[in-house]
């Protein structure tokens, strides 16, 4: 029997919200040794020959476990002369993107910028955010910033920080030209159309041997542990946002966590587990616990 038509609809869009393929795609990116493939992709994007790459800090399963934040990932690196990228991929929409994206570029140059640095010694920051949803109201599917003057468009008169935004859900409409190397990568990191990842490992052999690395990956038991327990929490927790929607409260985000903890308690999960595959910090999660043992004291 058919589930109901809600009920699948609710299922899809589950899937489509997993952060589990940002705890993979995180681990195989700064994984060392795999420097080659983010090489590659961006120099793709960038249209830059890239002769070395540092990432900033490489990522284990420790980090990722404390801190992968249900959806969004991370990755910071240092290329040939000094220019710094930072790379996003979020999966749900947080209303957020464009603000958090200014703060984490104003933060990464105060950080480069020490005392006593020339300011033309100052590096380029360039942020790119790879979005599972769309975002900007143009069909294009990857959008580059510039800087320029009003009166004169065709001046870039800022170069310190540039926004690249690669909006994911028009890339699976568009007809992408599989010649072009970024569209084989975003085939890769999209990993929905396989027609288009066998083409891109066709034309690309450095997204080929990226495939077997990933497929190498996936079957690591401890990282598809945590991928799992993610997108558990994900799921129940916006489970609970909807509840609590549905009963009228406004204070969905705080019940939706309570519920989550609660449940997680009731299994005799350990509480570094629990501040592992949630987005809460001890102290929180602590709180909630106590809170949780007085309700259920009254109750008593």
């Amino acid at each position: 029997m058919r589930p109901p038509k809600r009920l699948r609809k609710r299922r899809k869009k589950r899937a489509e919200t997993s952060p589990a393929p940002t705890i993979r795609l995180n681990y195989f990116f700064a994984k060392k040794g795999n420097e080659e493939f983010l090489i590659d992709f961006l120099e793709a994007i960038l249209k830059i020959d890239i002769e070395k790459i540092e990432i900033r800090e490489e990522v284990n399963l420790e980090k990722l476990k404390n801190e992968e934040k249900g959806g969004r990932l991370d990755l910071q690196a240092t290329l040939n002369d000094g220019i710094i990228v930072n790379i996003e991929l979020q999966i749900k929409n947080e209303k957020n993107i464009e603000k958090r994206s200014l703060v984490y570029a104003a933060k990464t140059m105060s950080r480069e910028t020490k005392v006593g640095t020339k300011y033309k010694d100052i590096k380029q920051v360039i942020m790119i955010n790879i979005l599972n949803y769309k975002m900007l109201p143009y069909e294009e599917y990857i959008s580059e910033t510039v800087t320029v003057l009003k009166e004169h468009r065709e001046y870039e008169a800022v170069e310190g920080v540039k926004w690249y935004f690669i909006e994911l859900p028009k890339f699976r409409k568009a007809k992408p030209d599989m010649n072009e190397k970024l569209n084989q990568w975003l085939a890769f990191i999209d990993d929905k159309d396989r027609g288009l990842i066998e083409m891109a490992e066709k034309k690309n052999k450095t997204i080929e041997k990226a495939r077997v690395e990933m497929d190498y990956l996936t079957g690591d038991e401890e990282l598809e542990r945590l991928a799992e327990l993610r997108e558990k929490w994900a799921m129940d927790y916006d489970s609970g946002i909807s509840d609590a929607r549905e009963e009228g409260r406004t204070d969905g985000i705080k019940i939706a966590q309570k519920r989550m903890i609660k449940k997680l308690l009731k299994i005799k999960m350990p509480l570094e587990d629990i501040e592992k595959v949630s987005e809460l910090s001890m102290e929180e999660i602590l709180k909630i616990k106590e809170e949780i043992n007085q309700e259920e004291n009254i109750d008593n």
